[in-house]
């Protein structure tokens, strides 16, 4: 993920003085390349410290790191061929706009929450699921759908997982998983009152937690143990939804087939669900 999308990303999650340096840097980003820090600290009315202490929360050792990123991504930008965004959807664009700038979103938002994703991340999470006796899903809203649809690729691999949205059943269920058990927490904010309170139950048993969020601090992943993200337009009121369920499907979706390439009984199982409803299909015809 590029330094200016993680910036996107974060913003409205850091404290005022580093919302004012974020929105400076996504405003001014080409003047920054040649910018010492001591500078920029000046034009934002901070101090140097805190410049510093803000690129190291991105992920950079400091501000030469976090320059020579900015630089990187300044040229993907400009050169590159991806269809572009060209401003939210409006109630006056007709079906061919709407849909162009629908499928740009769309491709958008894979990109980024592919990007922000590493493979250690995936792999480690593929080897808690492999180990599981039991695997509880949960989400609310649209998050409990991608819930649902993961639970169904899981079970086909011959997994004990169960998907539920009602948070009373959630809490039934967890109360009885144990270490050798698994959440995972689907939640687009990371904040969901019903998911934290299950997340919280689920750390106070010592369950391998599994969290689907959006990227950066938030509660939820805070209680996990092992954290997946997702990157969604929020400036986009009447997409925001859609796309959090599309980036959420990609994880899900990249997580199934990776366990579908390293686990030689899961490949077994799936092979046999399959053949049983083709064989089912056939006898209808």
């Amino acid at each position: 993920m590029s330094v200016l999308d993680k910036i996107q990303a974060l913003r409205e999650k850091f404290p005022r003085a580093e919302q004012q340096l974020a929105e400076y840097i996504l405003a001014n980003p080409d003047q920054i390349r040649d910018m010492p820090s001591q500078k920029l600290a000046q034009q934002v009315g901070i101090s140097q410290a805190s410049v510093v202490r803000f690129t190291q929360k991105l992920g950079y050792k400091g501000y030469p790191d976090f320059k020579f990123a900015l630089t990187d991504s300044l040229y993907r930008q400009e050169h590159a061929d991806m269809p572009k965004l060209h401003g939210e959807i409006s109630l006056d664009d007709n079906f061919t706009a709407m849909s162009k700038k629908l499928l740009a979103s769309k491709i958008n938002v894979l990109q980024k929450t592919q990007a922000i994703n590493n493979q250690k991340q995936f792999e480690q999470a593929a080897q808690v699921l492999k180990s599981a006796k039991r695997i509880l899903l949960c989400g609310k809203g649209g998050s409990a759908l991608v819930a649902k649809d993961f639970s169904y690729k899981l079970q086909k691999l011959g997994m004990a997982a169960l998907a539920e949205s009602d948070t009373h059943i959630q809490l039934a269920n967890i109360a009885n998983y144990a270490a050798n058990d698994v959440l995972i927490i689907i939640s687009e904010s990371g904040e969901t009152f019903d998911s934290v309170k299950i997340t919280e139950q689920a750390k106070q048993n010592n369950v391998q937690i599994i969290s689907i969020t959006s990227f950066g601090n938030n509660t939820i992943a805070r209680l996990a143990q092992h954290n997946l993200y997702t990157v969604a337009d929020e400036g986009s009121a009447r997409l925001s939804s859609i796309l959090a369920r599309n980036a959420q499907e990609l994880v899900i979706d990249i997580l199934f087939i990776l366990l579908t390439q390293s686990y030689a009984a899961g490949r077994k199982m799936l092979a046999a669900s399959n053949q049983s409803v083709d064989s089912f299909l056939a006898r209808k015809r």
